[in-house]
């Protein structure tokens, strides 16, 4: 109401100099009385007359502001003024919620005379008389005290008050001062002990100084409370880059700049302004991602602060990291969770927020500061991964901001452009491959072939990568393609070579199923290995080992899925390897071979364990392996040592033989 006030008193002064004839500055006043419970706040705005403090505040629901903005409108040579706040003529009244009494006392220009209103929460009435005491006498505007209730004194702390109005008024358009205490710190002398001064006097050659000491003076004076301007009412080209680090810093509590930031006015069906930032760092813990109550965007309607408590109704959750104010005049002071839900305004603003977020991003993405992306991707990668899960609609903003390592780029990541412009020119499809670590995809079995024909393969090593790439399904007209599962083309079909291959393994691939049973859906010739003897890839729809592993590891997880998930294994074997072909001969030789049988039962474990699964019983396996090794190198090393000790001839120890002297008989010797 003070803002309104001075607001009224500066736009009818321009057609009427008399009104401001008295030279008071226009501000806001708040002092406060935390002993007795008492806050007066005093404007040097418009005043009121007494037949204005009558219809205006004799009378619920009748808005000054609104009456005055309605006369405006309706005056032909003069414009609306934006910055009034008041709309419904219940403001004054919420006082009440907190005061037993509520004092106002006014002065305008148009009248010689200061009224006093005076009302009670508990009364039917009202009382306006004249303000005759001289002490009480303003030159201009209004005096609004309130006297507090007992439970609700509180609020007359300076402190809280400050706070407040560094909270909610932060950016109305006039100043705004509070009554603080202050302290100055001042040196004063010290009296002297009379012992040490009886010293000092017999030894007259020791210059004296005299003794003093720091204290705290308190005083009381008046604080700007609103110092920090509103930044997004002013035109962009004039604010520098220093201006917009300085307030995002202010406003957010932040100690470090921005990597970016975006101001920016939209007009038409719906009007706001708004300065947005992608913070330098994430949040301490991390845990924004799930977390959409961020409180990092601040909405105001009309410059005075509404609420930073949304849940997704400005800001999707996956860029919940963007801090930001956003300042609407078409949205209604009492703004509410259901409003905002319901609000078409607020759906479309949600919309263009999001589009100036990616145009920001994408500016970062393309500085000529490489190293400012890498520290973007670093803190809020994750965070745009999600967005590939949760919002389709915005996809083609996404994908150009993504990172990958890949086959041919393992220490620095790329873009899904990059791959694309390195595409070979029969390359029809974005290769793909999820793992735990780079080092991990690096060493699988289902790259060789790849590789062999230096085609380029995205490495997927981050959980949540694997399900935002098959959620965006293409980028610009390039599939993505799992090469861990079945049916992999690398458009280098030879039908007639495959033909025979078929024909002459088709029998070993039934042989080798029927070992395997239910392990696995299928058994198949491999096009995509080149010296591994077999690989256990994954069925079309069915989960990859990458996935299958993050499944398990879940807190909560449907053991039924999972089961059902990975029973389509398709196993597949490389008819060039010795192995494979060994086992091949061994079926038309003898398909009953115990030797034979186990050798399946090896390959499948260790191509369970290689293409990224985990056994099901794993001293099972470890016992085939020390089988396997026992065969293997039995009697290799004992047996040369017993031939080399037969070789060489029995070494004998020489001795040296004894002189014993002789011994006559009867002698004591």
């Amino acid at each position: 109401n003070a803002s309104d006030a001075l607001d009224k008193l500066r736009y009818l002064s321009v057609t009427d100099p008399q009104l401001s004839k008295d030279a008071v500055d226009l501000d806001i006043r708040i002092q406060t009385d935390k002993d007795n419970g008492i806050i007066t706040i005093t404007d040097s705005g418009i005043g009121m007359t007494r037949q204005e403090l009558v219809d205006c505040l004799g009378t619920i629901a009748q808005s000054g502001t609104a009456k005055f903005l309605k006369a405006v409108k309706e005056s032909k040579d003069a414009g609306t003024d934006n910055n009034l706040i008041g709309q419904f003529g219940v403001g004054f009244y919420s006082a009440f919620l907190v005061s037993d009494k509520v004092v106002v006392s006014t002065k305008s220009p148009k009248s010689d005379k200061q009224y006093v209103w005076e009302g009670e929460a508990n009364a039917s009435s009202y009382t306006i008389r004249e303000e005759t005491n001289p002490e009480n006498l303003i030159p201009r505007g209004t005096r609004l005290t309130l006297y507090l209730k007992r439970d609700d004194k509180g609020f007359a702390h300076p402190e809280r008050i400050q706070k407040l109005v560094k909270n909610y008024s932060q950016f109305v358009s006039f100043p705004i001062y509070t009554w603080q205490e202050k302290g100055i710190t001042k040196e004063v002398e010290v009296d002297e002990d009379p012992a040490e001064a009886k010293e000092a006097d017999q030894d007259e050659k020791i210059e004296k100084k005299k003794k003093t000491k720091k204290v705290v003076e308190r005083y009381w004076d008046w604080e700007l409370t609103n110092e920090t301007q509103p930044i997004w009412l002013r035109n962009p080209k004039e604010v520098t880059t220093e201006e917009y680090n300085e307030f995002y810093k202010k406003t957010f509590n932040e100690y470090s700049d921005p990597l970016a930031s975006s101001h920016f006015t939209t007009e038409g069906e719906v009007e706001f302004r708004s300065v947005l930032y992608v913070p330098a760092a994430s949040p301490m813990g991390r845990d924004d991602i799930t977390n959409p109550k961020t409180k990092n965007i601040r909405l105001y309607v009309k410059r005075v602060f509404i609420s930073d408590d949304f849940d997704g109704e400005l800001f999707p959750r996956y860029l919940s990291f963007v801090k930001g104010v956003v300042d609407s005049n078409d949205l209604p002071l009492n703004v509410s969770r259901e409003i905002l839900q319901e609000s078409r305004i607020v759906r479309i603003m949600r919309k263009r927020l999001v589009r100036k977020t990616f145009d920001m991003i994408l500016g970062i993405s393309m500085s000529e500061n490489k190293g400012d992306y890498e520290t973007f991707w670093e803190n809020f990668g994750k965070h745009l991964k999600l967005g590939c899960i949760e919002d389709r609609e915005n996809h083609k903003r996404l994908a150009p901001l993504l990172r990958f390592f890949s086959s041919q780029s393992e220490d620095e990541m790329i873009s899904l452009d990059e791959y694309v412009e390195n595409m070979k020119a029969e390359q029809k499809d974005i290769y793909y491959l999820a793992a735990d670590s780079v080092s991990s995809a690096r060493n699988t079995p289902f790259l060789e072939r790849l590789l062999e024909k230096d085609l380029e393969v995205l490495y997927l090593v981050d959980p949540i990568d694997e399900v935002a790439i098959q959620s965006l399904k293409s980028y610009k007209e390039k599939n993505f393609v799992d090469i861990s599962k079945e049916d992999l083309d690398l458009g280098d079909k030879n039908e007639e070579k495959e033909k025979v291959t078929k024909e002459e393994f088709s029998r070993t691939c039934d042989w080798i199923k029927k070992r395997l049973g239910e392990k696995v859906a299928n058994v198949q010739i491999s096009n995509r290995l080149s010296s591994s003897p077999c690989v256990l890839v994954s069925g079309k729809f069915g989960w990859s080992a990458n996935m299958e592993r993050l499944m398990k590891a879940q807190t909560v997880g449907d053991t039924s899925t999972l089961e059902f998930m990975k029973g389509r294994r398709v196993f597949e074997i490389n008819p060039e390897h010795p192995i494979i072909r060994e086992l091949n001969a061994a079926f038309k030789s003898n398909p009953d071979d115990e030797d034979a049988l186990r050798a399946i039962d090896l390959l499948y474990d260790a191509a369970l364990v290689s293409s990224g699964y985990t056994p099901d019983n794993p001293a099972q396996l470890s016992g085939k392996i020390y089988e396997m090794m026992g065969m293997a190198i039995s009697g290799k090393w004992s047996t040369f040592d017993s031939q080399q000790s037969a070789s060489q001839p029995p070494q004998t120890e020489t001795l040296e033989a004894e002189v014993v002297e002789p011994v006559e008989a009867g002698s004591q010797k």
